[in-house]
């Protein structure tokens, strides 16, 4: 059913979605836009990093009553291999049933995305793609070539946009249906984790995945969207920057992972809405200076980057189950997967449930950000032991 969209939105809003990296956790993502798209919330612009950029493509390379089929058929592939539920489901329990999948994930790869290699990479050639990888990301091309279309994706019905690096020069690249035609290497690309993944080459250049030096796209929608317009975004994280202090080593690896991976959500949205309320006040600021000012080259630079756009963001954040382990990124029992798309799809509707949604006014200062299932994060530290 759909939900109420906000009583004060504007009919121009461009809907955006943002999809973080996170491996197994992306059905979360999967969930969390099956909520969206039943709300009347198709975006019309999609940048993805990682599995954010497979999750993407899906969508993108799909008609709408297709979407959430592809989305369904590329996780229960990726699945098939582990559809024996746990045992028992106490905390205990799913801790060794999720490291016990993630094990087997780790030694016999997932099926339509990866392989281990044989013979192993420490045998190999130096310099060949097979010694500078543990996997073979092959079956994944095959997938996206079966499950996206990429003639509609490339037809800018939705502008598609992915993130990786570049592994000679360590910096960050978007590939834009906007800019060049996208094929399946591009999404591979932006998934390419080492030492996992080999990187792919595009053009003569090798690209390993985005999430090395920022795992979510949100930046770059806020800087690329020109000329910029008014815009809801919806970002999916995967990794939540909030989490308890560690007791154990195993705790301590999860930790640093979900900081590492997190890309301080919080932090750019403010530094996003700082920037924006000065954009805003150079616009404003335009129609009351004299000609003598604004002819200046000061003044010229400064209008070059205003804009009168109200923007919102809307967080959406998988949060770690008390029995998830340092390996919930690729643990993909089909038991586990499902639960993340459940938990992806509950949180949009309880977001766009939530009187800060239905009643939401274009922001003042030009950014509005809600999070709204903040309250459900884990973030009280552990209770000290005698």
């Amino acid at each position: 059913m759909a939900q109420p969209n906000g009583s004060a939105a504007k009919s121009s809003e461009k809907t955006v979605l943002v999809l973080q990296g996170g491996g197994a956790l992306g059905a979360y993502q999967a969930g969390a836009y099956e909520a969206l798209a039943a709300a009347g919330h198709e975006p019309e612009w999609i940048a993805g990093i990682s599995i954010g950029a497979i999750n993407s493509a899906l969508i993108a390379g799909n008609p709408p009553e297709r979407r959430v089929k592809r989305l369904r058929e590329f996780w229960d592939r990726v699945s098939s291999h582990l559809l024996l539920p746990p045992i028992a489901t106490d905390n205990a329990s799913r801790k060794i049933f999720n490291e016990a999948s993630a094990a087997l994930v780790a030694s016999t790869g997932a099926p339509g995305f990866f392989d281990p290699r044989y013979p192993p990479a420490v045998i190999m050639p130096p310099g060949t793609m097979q010694a500078i990888s543990i996997y073979d990301t092959s079956p994944l091309k095959k997938t996206l070539l079966e499950l996206v279309d990429f003639d509609l994706l490339n037809s800018g019905k939705m502008r598609f946009s992915v993130g990786a690096v570049e592994v000679a020069t360590g910096n960050q690249v978007y590939f834009d249906s906007g800019n060049e035609r996208i094929i399946p290497e591009h999404i591979m690309a932006s998934g390419a984790l080492p030492p996992g993944f080999p990187p792919v080459e595009i053009g003569g250049n090798l690209y390993w995945d985005g999430g090395i030096v920022s795992n979510t796209p949100l930046q770059y929608v806020l800087d690329g969207g020109i000329p910029r317009t008014d815009m809801v975004i919806f970002q999916v994280d995967l990794f939540s920057a909030m989490g308890t202090i560690p007791e154990t080593l195993f705790d301590v690896q999860t930790r640093e992972k979900e900081i590492r991976y997190s890309s301080r959500t919080r932090l750019n949205t403010d530094y996003s809405k700082l920037i924006q309320s000065l954009r805003r006040a150079v616009r404003r600021l335009d129609t009351i200076l004299s000609e003598e000012i604004k002819s200046t080259f000061d003044w010229k630079l400064l209008a070059s980057h205003s804009c009168n756009a109200a923007i919102t963001i809307v967080h959406l954040i998988h949060r770690r189950a008390v029995y998830s382990t340092q390996s919930n990124d690729y643990e993909f029992s089909r038991y586990t997967i499902n639960e993340h798309w459940r938990a992806g799809s509950d949180d949009v509707e309880r977001s766009l449930s939530n009187p800060a949604w239905i009643n939401r006014q274009t922001p003042e200062d030009g950014l509005l950000v809600l999070d709204l299932t903040k309250e459900l994060m884990p973030h009280t530290p552990p209770e000290k032991h005698p």
